[in-house]
């Protein structure tokens, strides 16, 4: 059975990518700041790993809110970084390039700590996967790693410390900023795992 995996360049997927070893992965650039970025080190796993990449580009910045969009806030936005939708909004486009490429399986990464989401949580999963394979195509959407934090991820998959610090997190810009709370999670999981 065919499966991929959504990457954005990030320890969760990286970790999600090397542990399940998916015949393709998916980046989507749907009009975030740091597309470039992500675009750029999920190739650079991609080729690591020796998994089919393909990269779907639709521009839905104008929909954006928070630091991921370069705009203000929506009023009900849990953190920042919130875009509306984003997860159900990914899983939409990526399932409608599976398809195409008679992936049955789409995985992706959330962890413990994107619980504050509803889209980060185990309800939310159960609900998607529910209506994704409820219409045709019979997909399945598989998040294996929301008990686990992303440090945790990179010990369950024994991924190598050289592709964790490829990682690329930051919701500002193409170069991390350091002060973001991507790059404090980035910088939190290389404390965690000991990684100068």
């Amino acid at each position: 059975m065919k499966k991929a995996v959504l990457l954005s360049g990030g320890v969760d997927s990286i970790c999600l990518g090397y542990g399940i070893k998916p015949d393709l992965a998916y980046t989507i650039d749907y009009g975030q700041n740091v597309a470039e970025r992500e675009i750029y080190v999920s190739n650079y796993i991609c080729n690591k790993l020796n998994i089919e990449h393909k990269v779907i580009t639709v521009d839905c910045k104008h929909l954006g809110s928070g630091s991921l969009a370069n705009s203000e806030s929506a009023d009900i936005s849990p953190s920042k970084e919130w875009w509306p939708f984003r997860n159900q909004l990914l899983i939409t486009i990526a399932s409608m390039q599976a398809v195409k490429d008679s992936v049955k399986e789409i995985y992706l990464a959330s962890v413990k700590s994107d619980d504050f989401h509803k889209d980060g949580t185990k309800d939310f999963y159960k609900l998607i996967n529910n209506l994704l394979f409820y219409q045709e195509g019979d997909i399945e959407v598989i998040c294996p790693t929301l008990e686990y934090f992303s440090h945790e991820l990179v010990e369950k998959y024994n991924v190598p410390i050289k592709l964790i610090t490829m990682a690329h997190s930051c919701h500002i810009s193409n170069l991390a900023c350091g002060k973001c709370s991507g790059c404090i999670k980035q910088l939190r999981v290389r404390y965690e795992l000991d990684i100068s």
